[in-house]
C-alpha cells in the first residue's frame, strides 16, 4: 500500500475557519494546512506511461508519503467502508486503462502550525472530521492493511434454550431491534412451532420489516383514551379522506407512491431499439410523495439528508412498474440555531447532547446533501419550508433537536404502467444499483427509537451514505424499461429503504403473491468480508428490486450493460410463500421462513393514553414597539429569506420547470408553490405547495393540523387548478409517542384533518409518521427531554391544465391598483413569531373556524384567475401580514403605503397575526368586479383594503390616519435578509456572502434586464432528411432530454448516444453532423468536473482516434454544456483552434450556484451565435466547478463568446452577478472557426418563455435561446 499525497484539500477560507474553531478550543493561535492523501492498494506506482495518468488524474505531482511528523493528522473514512468517492474514481481509473490501480481512498492530511498533533484536545479533532463517517490517526502505518477484507463473518444463531423470550429480549438490546414485548413473544412461539432456532439475519430482517419505521404500527394501532376506546385506527381514519374524495386518484396507500390522474401528452422517448428521440401520444399520470429522514439526519447532516433525498426519489421511480421523477420539494424543522455574533434573545434553551448535530450543524450540512443528491440525480428542487422552534412551555421543553427533514416530490408515469403485476413461479428476482456495503445497519429500528436511547454504536451503523451518480445510472434503466411501453419488462420494483434488501425483497414477492429461493452471495458486495446477517440487512443505498419474465431477462441484462448499472440475478419466484436465502459459501440457509410469518399479523399495538392540557397564557405586548417587533420577526429564521437553502440547488435540470421559488427580476425567493410542465410541447403540468404551523400544536394540536392544510391550500390559490376535490394531500405526521399528552395530542390533530378535509373536498391517498420525536439527554443538571409538538407536514399536489395561468407574489407598480386582504381569522397571537421573538405567550392559537369560507375562497380566487382580475397574490403566514406584504414589495422592487383598517393601538396584532388569509393586488378598473364576486359568495366581511403601492423606497405603515411605522426599503430588505445571510457566510466564501448581501442595500439595481437585438425563430418546419445530432452522455450526465429537445426543436434528428454506445460500437461519431455534450455529473465530478470523461477519452487511443477525427473535420460541429464543457475543455488537445482555452476550475464561493443570470454576448466566430451578439438574456446557471481558469501567457480577452454582465451590458465582475468568479465574467468560448461551442450556462433548459422563473410580457412562446439551435440547423444546411 503506497500513499500519494495530491492537491490542496480546502480553500483558504474554509481552513481559516477550522484554525479559528481549534485555536478558540486550545487557547492559543493554531494554524493549518490540509492536502488530499490518496491511499492506494498497491505496493508500487505504475510504470510509465500509466504513472503519468494516474498521477494526472489525481492531481498528485509529489512523492509517495511513508509517515506522517508529529504536527500532522490524517483524516480517512472509517475503516471497512467504502466512500461513494472511491466508487466513482474506481470508475475513472477502469475506463482510463488503469484498473489494476482501483483499490483507492482519500484521506486528508492537516498540518499544524502552533501545536503538536499529540497535544491537540479530542474536541478540536472532532472539529476536523465527522465522527460518524471519518476517523483521524496519528500514523499512517496503522492503515496499512486498509484494503485488505478478513475472511466472512459467520452467520449468527441465537440459541433460544429453555426461556426463549430471555434470550430474545437480550439479542434485542445487543442488535439494537427495538422489539416489543408482544413481538419477542410473537417470535419466541413462531420459532417453537419451527423447532428451530433464528438466525441474527432473520431476527434483523424481521425487527426492520415491522419497525415503527416501516410498519406504522401506531397508526394501525388500536386505541384507549382517558379510559374510553376510540374507533378507528388513525390510518383508517386518512383513508376516509380518500373515500369520500376518490376522484381523482389512481393509486392510493397501496404502492411507494400516490399516483393522480394527469393529462394527454407527447412523451420525449428514446429506447434502446429506437436511440433516436421522438414524441409519443399518450396519457401521463402524476406520481406524489414524501417522506422524512429524521433520525439520519440529527446524527450526520450531511450523509443523512442527501440519502433521505435519494430514497424518496426512489419511492417515486419504484411506483407501479417504473416511473420518472421530475420536481423535488424539502423541508426542515430544527431548535434555535445560535448563530455566532448573531445570537437571538429568544435563543436561550439547552443545547442538544454532543452526539447529535447542533441546529446550526444540520443547516449547514443537512441541505447541501439533500440539494446535492438531488443536483446530481437530476430532479429540480423547486418548493420547500424552514422553521426553527424551540420553547419551554407548561415547565416543558418544545422544540427539534431531533430535527425534521422532509423530502418529496412529484413526477410522471405512463399510463397502463400505474400497477404491479402479480408474480409468477420462476420470475426472476433482480438486485439493480449499487453494491452492499456495511452502512445504514438497522436505520429502520434506529429510527424508531427516541434520540438518546440508542447505543452510539448502533447511531454509526445506521449512518448511511449516497451515491446519486449510481442511483441515476438506475433511473436509465428503469426509463429505459417503461419507455417500452407494453414491452416494459418490469413486473414489479421495489426500492431498498429501511431494512435493506431484507425488507424489500420480502415485500417483492409477498405483494406479488409468490415466494423465492434466492441466492446469499448473489448480492453485489464490495465488502466479502460481510456476516450474512450484514449483507442481507445493510441499507445501502441506489438498488431496486425487481421482478422480471425469464423471457425479457436478455433484454434487461442489455439495457444494464449499455448504462453501466450493476444488476444481479439473485434466483426465482416460487409458488409456496417460502422466503428461503441460501448460502453457498458458508452451506447453511441465513432465512428459511414463511413470508406470513414475517409479514403477516404479529401482535397489534395498543395505546392507552391520557390527555394533558397546556394552560393558554396572554402576557400581552406592553413594551412592544412596531419597529422591534419588525426587527426581531425578521430575524427568526422561519420568517426571513430562505435564500441560502434555495440556489443551492438546481431548479432547471430537466427543462420541464415553469415555477420556482425566485420571483420576478430581482429574482426574490417568496413563490407561493412550484410548477413544472408534462412533456417539452403543450402547457399541462403539475403544482405543488406546503403547510406547516406545528408550534400551535403545543396548545392545540387540532388547530395547528387544520391551519397546515388551510396554508396549503392558500399557497396554492394563485394556480388555476380544475378543482379542489383535484388536490391531493401528503400528510407527515411527527410526534413524540410516549410523551405525557402527545399520543393523545396525536390523535385528536388526525381526528381534526379526517373531518376537516372532507369539508374542503380534500383528500390524503400518501402520507407518513415519525412518531419518535423526542430527545433524552443529560447533563451537569440532570436528564434532560425535549419534545416537538405534534408536527403535521401538509404537502398538496395538483394537476394544473394550463401551467401559464398562475400568479406570483410580485407587485406591479407600473398600474394604479389596491391591496386587498381577504382575512379568515380573528387576529390571535398564540404560537406566533411574534410570540417565539420575544419569549411571550400571546393567548388563543389560529384556528380555522369556518371551512365553508375558506373553500369559497380558493374557489372565487379560482374565477378571479380566469378573468384575470388579480395582479400579484402571497399568502399569509409566518410574519403575518407585516411579512407577506413586504415579501410582495421585494419581488415588485418597490415601496409599500399600508393603512390598516384597525384601531393604531391594534396594529401590532393586525400586522402580525398568523391566521389565514391572501393579499391581492388589484388593478383599480377591476376592484369593483372584484368586490362584486367577494360579496357574491358571501365573502365581503372578509375582505379589506390595506393600501397601494408606492412609488417611494419606503414602507409605512398608519392607522386611523396615524403614521405607525416607516423605513427605507433597501433596510428592510437587509433585515429580511440577514440570517440567510449569515448562514451563508459561515458555509460558502465570506467574501461571496458579502457581496450579495450588499446588493440588497442598492435599491437602484435594475435586477435582470433583457435586450434582444434579434428577430426569434419560429419552429422549425421539418421537411426532408433531418441532420443527425448525437446527443452525448456519459454515467451521471442528466441533462439530455432537454438538449434532444432542443436540437429537434431547430430541426435535428437527436440521437441517444452513451460513451458506451461508442466504445462498443454500437454507435459512430462519423454517423453524425454534430455531438452536443450535456450537462449533469459525469462519474460525480469526482477527480474534477468533466476530468474523468474526458481521460477516458484521451487515455483510450481508439476513443481519441475518434474524437479527434470528427472534430478537425470542418464540416462538423460540436456544443459543450456545463459538464460537457467541462469535458470538450480538457480535450482542448484534440479540437482545432482552442490554445486560448480556460479550464474549468470550483466556484469562487466553493458552492453549487443554481441562479438565473444575465449573459452577454460578444462577437465571435461561434456558429451557435451568429447574429446574436449584443444582445443581453437571462439564463440558467446550474454548477459547482464553472470558473474559467486561464494559465500563464493566455489573453482572457479573447476568449468570451459569452459572459456573466450588468444590467447596463458591462462584465460582471461581482457575485453573485458573476455567480462562479471568472475573469470579466466569461462563460462561453469558442474554437477559432467556431464550429466548437462550449459555456457554463444552460440555454437548452429555457426552450420556451414559460421554462424562465422570470421573463418580459412581451416576450412570445418561443424562448430567444432557440436561435441558437437554429443557427446550429441553418449551418448545417
Amino acid at each position: 500500500m503506497i500513499f500519494l499525497p495530491g492537491r490542496r484539500a480546502l480553500p483558504q477560507f474554509r481552513l481559516e475557519q477550522l484554525a479559528d474553531a481549534i485555536s478558540e478550543i486550545q487557547g492559543r493561535r493554531i494554524g493549518l494546512h490540509a492536502r488530499d492523501l490518496y491511499l492506494l492498494g498497491t505496493d508500487r506506482l505504475p510504470d510509465e506511461p500509466d504513472g503519468s495518468r494516474l498521477r494526472a488524474l489525481l492531481g498528485a505531482d509529489g512523492a509517495t508519503l511513508t509517515e506522517l511528523t508529529d504536527v500532522q493528522l490524517l483524516v480517512a473514512p472509517r475503516p471497512g467502508t467504502v466512500t461513494p468517492w472511491a466508487s466513482r474514481a474506481r470508475d475513472i481509473l477502469r475506463r482510463c486503462g488503469l484498473g489494476r490501480y482501483t483499490a483507492i481512498e482519500r484521506g486528508v492530511v492537516f498540518t499544524l502550525d502552533g501545536v503538536a498533533a499529540a497535544d491537540l484536545t479530542r474536541e478540536a479533532r472532532n472539529n476536523l472530521h465527522d465522527r460518524m463517517t471519518q476517523i483521524v490517526v496519528d500514523r499512517i502505518d496503522t492503515l496499512a492493511g486498509w484494503f485488505e477484507l478478513p475472511e466472512p463473518a459467520p452467520l449468527g444463531v441465537i440459541a433460544l434454550g429453555d426461556d426463549p423470550s430471555v434470550v430474545l429480549s437480550k439479542a434485542n438490546g445487543e442488535l439494537g431491534l427495538a422489539l416489543s414485548n408482544g413481538e419477542i413473544d410473537y417470535l419466541a412461539e413462531a420459532y417453537s412451532r419451527l423447532q428451530r432456532d433464528p438466525t441474527d439475519a432473520e431476527l434483523m430482517m424481521f425487527a426492520q420489516a415491522n419497525s415503527e419505521h416501516c410498519r406504522h404500527k401506531i397508526f394501525n394501532a388500536t386505541w384507549t383514551v382517558d379510559g374510553q376506546p376510540c374507533e378507528p385506527s388513525l390510518f383508517k381514519m386518512i383513508r376516509s379522506t380518500h373515500a369520500a374524495t376518490p376522484g381523482g386518484t389512481l393509486v392510493a396507500y397501496d404502492d411507494n407512491a400516490a399516483v393522480v390522474e394527469g393529462f394527454d401528452s407527447r412523451l420525449l422517448v428514446s429506447t434502446d431499439e429506437h436511440p433516436a428521440y421522438d414524441l409519443r401520444e399518450g396519457r401521463l399520470h402524476i406520481q406524489i410523495k414524501v417522506e422524512t429522514h429524521n433520525h439520519p439526519t440529527a446524527i450526520s447532516p450531511e450523509p443523512g439528508a442527501a440519502t433521505g433525498s435519494g430514497g424518496e426519489i426512489r419511492d417515486e421511480s419504484a411506483t407501479g412498474r417504473g416511473a420518472r421523477p421530475v420536481a423535488a420539494l424539502t423541508g426542515f424543522s430544527v431548535s434555535d440555531l445560535r448563530i455566532p455574533g448573531h445570537v437571538q434573545p429568544w435563543e436561550n434553551l439547552p443545547e442538544p447532547p454532543s452526539r447529535m448535530a447542533s441546529s446550526l450543524q444540520i443547516m449547514t450540512e443537512g441541505p447541501i446533501g439533500g440539494a446535492r443528491f438531488n443536483n446530481e440525480f437530476g430532479r429540480p428542487a423547486l418548493l420547500g419550508y424552514f422553521r426553527s422552534f424551540a420553547a419551554r412551555v407548561d415547565d416543558r421543553l418544545w422544540g427539534y433537536h431531533k430535527p425534521i427533514m422532509i423530502a418529496g416530490g412529484s413526477g410522471i408515469i405512463a399510463d397502463g404502467l400505474t400497477h404491479k403485476q402479480p408474480l409468477s413461479a420462476g420470475d426472476r428476482i433482480i438486485v439493480l444499483g449499487g453494491p452492499a456495503m456495511l452502512i445504514g445497519l438497522g436505520g429502520g429500528a434506529a429510527s424508531s427509537m427516541s434520540s438518546g436511547q440508542s447505543d452510539e454504536d448502533l447511531d454509526f451503523a445506521s449512518v448511511q451514505r449516497g451515491n446519486p451518480e449510481m442511483q441515476r445510472r438506475a433511473q436509465e434503466v428503469i426509463d429505459r424499461c417503461w419507455q417500452r411501453g407494453e414491452r416494459n419488462p418490469i413486473k414489479s420494483i421495489h426500492d431498498v429503504g429501511a431494512g435493506g434488501l431484507s425488507n424489500a425483497l420480502p415485500e417483492l414477492l409477498h405483494d406479488g403473491g409468490v415466494g423465492g429461493r434466492l441466492e446469499l452471495r448473489e448480492i453485489p458486495t464490495n465488502d466479502r468480508s460481510m456476516s450474512p446477517m450484514a449483507l442481507w440487512c445493510n441499507e445501502s443505498q441506489e438498488r431496486y428490486v425487481l421482478a422480471i419474465s425469464p423471457d425479457d431477462l436478455e433484454t434487461f441484462a442489455a439495457l444494464c450493460e449499455r448504462e453501466r448499472c450493476p444488476w444481479a440475478d439473485l434466483g426465482a419466484a416460487d409458488a409456496d410463500g417460502q422466503l428461503r436465502l441460501d448460502d453457498r459459501l458458508l452451506g447453511t440457509p441465513a432465512v428459511d421462513m414463511p413470508l406470513d410469518m414475517l409479514l403477516g399479523k404479529p401482535p397489534s399495538m395498543h395505546r392507552d393514553v391520557q390527555t394533558r392540557s397546556v394552560p393558554v397564557h396572554h402576557a400581552g405586548l406592553e413594551n412592544v414597539s412596531l419597529a422591534e417587533a419588525a426587527d426581531r420577526v425578521l430575524a427568526l429564521p422561519g420568517v426571513g429569506s430562505k435564500q441560502f437553502l434555495i440556489t443551492i440547488g438546481d431548479r432547471s435540470v430537466g427543462g420541464l420547470t415553469v415555477r420556482d421559488q425566485m420571483v420576478g427580476p430581482h429574482q426574490v425567493p417568496v413563490a407561493n408553490c412550484a410548477i413544472s410542465l408534462l412533456d417539452y410541447e403543450g402547457y399541462a403540468g403539475s403544482a405543488m405547495s406546503m403547510g406547516e404551523r406545528t408550534p400551535l400544536a403545543i396548545w392545540d394540536s387540532p388547530a395547528a393540523a387544520r391551519m397546515a392544510v388551510g396554508e396549503a391550500v392558500t399557497n396554492l390559490a394563485g394556480t388555476r387548478v380544475p378543482s379542489l376535490d383535484r388536490v391531493k394531500l401528503s400528510a407527515n405526521w411527527m410526534a413524540a409517542a410516549g410523551a405525557d399528552g402527545q399520543d393523545a395530542a396525536l390523535r385528536s390533530a388526525v381526528e381534526a384533518v379526517a373531518e376537516f378535509c372532507p369539508r374542503l373536498d380534500l383528500s390524503i391517498p400518501v402520507g407518513k409518521d415519525s412518531l419518535s420525536m423526542q430527545t433524552v439527554w443529560n447533563d451537569d443538571s440532570g436528564e434532560k427531554r425535549m419534545c416537538a409538538p405534534v408536527s403535521l407536514i401538509v404537502s398538496a399536489f395538483a394537476p394544473v391544465p394550463d401551467v401559464r395561468r398562475h400568479l406570483t407574489p410580485q407587485l406591479d407598480s407600473t398600474v394604479p391598483s389596491r391591496l386587498l386582504l381577504l382575512d379568515l381569522g380573528r387576529q390571535r397571537l398564540g404560537g406566533s413569531a411574534l410570540a417565539q421573538v420575544f419569549g411571550r405567550e400571546l393567548g388563543a392559537v389560529p384556528d380555522v373556524d369556518d371551512p365553508d369560507a375558506l373553500k369559497r375562497l380558493f374557489n372565487v380566487v379560482q374565477s378571479l384567475i380566469d378573468q384575470k382580475r388579480i395582479l400579484a397574490l402571497h399568502d399569509r403566514s409566518d410574519g403575518g401580514l407585516f411579512v407577506t406584504v413586504l415579501e410582495m414589495a421585494l419581488a415588485g422592487h418597490c415601496g409599500v403605503d399600508l393603512h390598516l383598517p384597525c384601531a393604531p393601538e391594534d396594529a401590532a396584532a393586525f400586522l402580525f397575526n398568523e391566521e389565514l388569509g391572501l393579499v391581492l393586488q388589484v388593478a383599480d378598473e377591476d376592484e369593483a368586479a372584484v368586490r362584486a364576486a367577494l360579496e357574491q359568495e358571501g365573502l365581503a366581511a372578509f375582505s379589506h383594503d390595506i393600501g397601494q403601492v408606492s412609488q417611494q423606497d419606503r414602507w409605512s405603515v398608519s392607522a386611523d390616519g396615524q403614521a405607525l411605522y416607516s423605513a427605507a426599503m433597501p433596510e428592510l430588505a437587509q433585515r429580511w435578509g440577514e440570517t440567510s445571510y449569515r448562514i451563508q457566510r459561515l458555509r460558502d466564501h465570506p467574501e461571496c456572502a458579502d457581496e450579495e448581501f450588499a446588493t440588497l442595500a442598492d435599491w437602484s439595481r435594475p435586477g435582470l434586464a433583457p435586450n434582444v437585438e434579434f428577430d426569434v425563430p419560429a419552429p422549425a418546419v421539418l421537411t426532408g432528411a433531418r441532420p443527425r445530432v448525437a446527443i452525448l452522455r456519459e454515467q451521471g450526465v442528466n441533462g439530455q432530454r432537454e438538449m434532444a429537445r432542443a436540437f429537434m426543436t431547430a430541426g435535428f434528428e437527436a440521437v441517444d448516444v452513451h460513451m458506451s454506445d461508442l466504445e462498443s460500437g454500437r454507435q459512430r461519431l462519423d454517423e453524425f453532423q454534430g455531438l452536443a455534450a450535456c450537462g449533469g455529473f459525469s462519474f460525480g465530478d469526482v477527480l474534477g468536473a468533466g476530468q474523468g470523461w474526458a481521460r477516458s477519452i484521451l487515455f483510450n487511443p481508439v476513443m481519441r482516434d475518434h474524437f479527434e477525427q470528427f472534430l478537425v473535420r470542418s464540416d462538423r460541429f460540436a456544443l459543450g454544456v456545463c459538464n460537457g464543457c467541462q469535458m470538450l475543455s480538457a480535450l482542448r488537445e484534440i479540437i482545432p483552434g482552442t490554445s486560448h482555452w480556460p479550464a474549468f476550475v470550483h466556484n469562487r464561493s466553493r458552492q453549487f450556484e443554481a441562479r438565473l443570470n444575465l449573459v452577454r454576448i460578444d462577437d465571435s466566430p461561434s456558429l451557435f451565435l451568429t447574429g446574436m451578439s449584443g444582445s443581453r438574456l437571462p439564463v440558467v446557471t446550474s454548477h459547482g466547478e464553472g470558473r474559467a481558469s486561464f494559465e500563464a501567457g493566455q489573453d482572457p480577452a479573447v476568449s468570451a463568446a459569452i459572459r456573466y454582465a450588468m444590467a447596463n451590458g458591462k462584465p460582471a465582475v461581482r457575485y453573485p452577478d458573476n455567480p462562479n468568479g471568472s475573469p470579466d465574467g466569461i462563460t462561453g468560448v469558442c474554437n477559432e472557426d467556431g464550429r466548437v461551442t462550449i459555456m457554463m450556462p444552460h440555454p437548452e433548459r429555457l426552450l420556451r418563455t414559460v421554462n424562465f422563473s422570470w421573463a418580459p410580457r412581451q416576450w412570445g412562446e418561443q424562448s430567444p435561446w432557440m436561435k441558437m439551435f437554429h443557427n446550429a440547423r441553418q449551418w448545417v444546411a
